[in-house]
């Protein structure tokens, strides 16, 4: 707080952008930007954009305001000061920029088309050329198949006694292996089970994986980016922990906590269902 508070008083009475205070502070220090950005893990491009406020140039705001969170704590700044300064900051700037165009980067991860994606695009495009090719079939040249064996009519009939005695499957369970998937460079985060007993604690790089064990009892979390992880559950894709650039801590991560969280609250009662009864004439 004493180098923060010498900053100001070097600059007179004109406040200083987040951007300037950071990097003045870094100046203080005797750093130059290639140890901030090894230090932080954040890319030196990106770190000079914070410094000269041009937000618009970050990937998006979950960017924006998560680098200068690190690069504030890495400076010794007041963290929560700065993140207000920066919201301030981009609100003065037109509000959200993630809208506004921007050059493509293969490195940011929020324009990189996950491996789901891609593979649901192929499944895609093989049910449509089954389609395509059914469609000509039955209306181009509805004569080239098979005869059938038996009487339509017969056939229909027995499909649909079939269809009354079979019984419909009971629906399974879904799970599988927790897998997180780090969207970002320099995202510290640390695993542990119920009794504390640490699983993983580290720095994760854009890339890296952890797959919560499975025999761990109560698996938890403690990030300070709960928007940095892409979630899977025996492959299948779940919602993020949050959105929000908050600290998350003692959150469950076993497969049944994740899928639970996204159960939709009960609909409130209305007044048609309330019964007629209940208003009862006075006797």
């Amino acid at each position: 707080m004493e180098e923060e508070d010498a900053i100001v008083e070097q600059e007179g009475t004109r406040a200083l952008s987040a951007g300037e205070r950071l990097r003045q502070a870094r100046e203080a220090k005797g750093l130059g930007l290639e140890q901030v950005a090894a230090e932080t893990r954040i890319p030196q491009r990106h770190l000079q954009a914070i410094e000269a406020g041009n937000f618009a140039a970050l990937p998006s705001r979950t960017y924006a305001i998560g680098f200068s969170r690190t690069y504030a704590r890495t400076m010794d700044l007041d963290e929560r000061d700065i993140l207000d300064q920066v919201r301030e900051e981009l609100a003065q700037d037109g509000g959200d920029h993630r809208n506004a165009p921007a050059k493509f980067e293969p490195g940011d991860p929020a324009r990189v088309p996950g491996r789901g994606l891609a593979w649901f695009t192929v499944f895609a495009a093989i049910l449509l050329m089954g389609g395509i090719y059914a469609f000509y079939r039955s209306y181009f040249a509805p004569g080239l198949g098979p005869a059938p064996l038996q009487d339509p009519a017969e056939q229909v009939a027995a499909n649909e006694g079939a269809q009354q005695a079979t019984p419909s499957p009971a629906a399974t369970p879904t799970g599988g292996p927790v897998v997180f998937t780090s969207e970002m460079d320099g995202t510290w985060v640390r695993f542990y089970d119920a009794q504390g007993e640490r699983l993983f604690e580290g720095l994760m790089d854009k890339g890296d994986t952890f797959t919560v064990p499975a025999d761990a009892e109560g698996p938890q979390i403690r990030t300070g980016r709960p928007y940095a992880f892409a979630i899977t559950i025996g492959g299948r894709p779940v919602p993020k922990l949050s959105e929000e650039d908050t600290v998350v801590s003692d959150m469950p991560v076993s497969a049944e906590a994740l899928l639970a969280r996204p159960a939709a609250p009960a609909p409130a009662p209305t007044a048609s269902a309330t019964p007629a009864a209940a208003a009862t004439p006075a006797t």
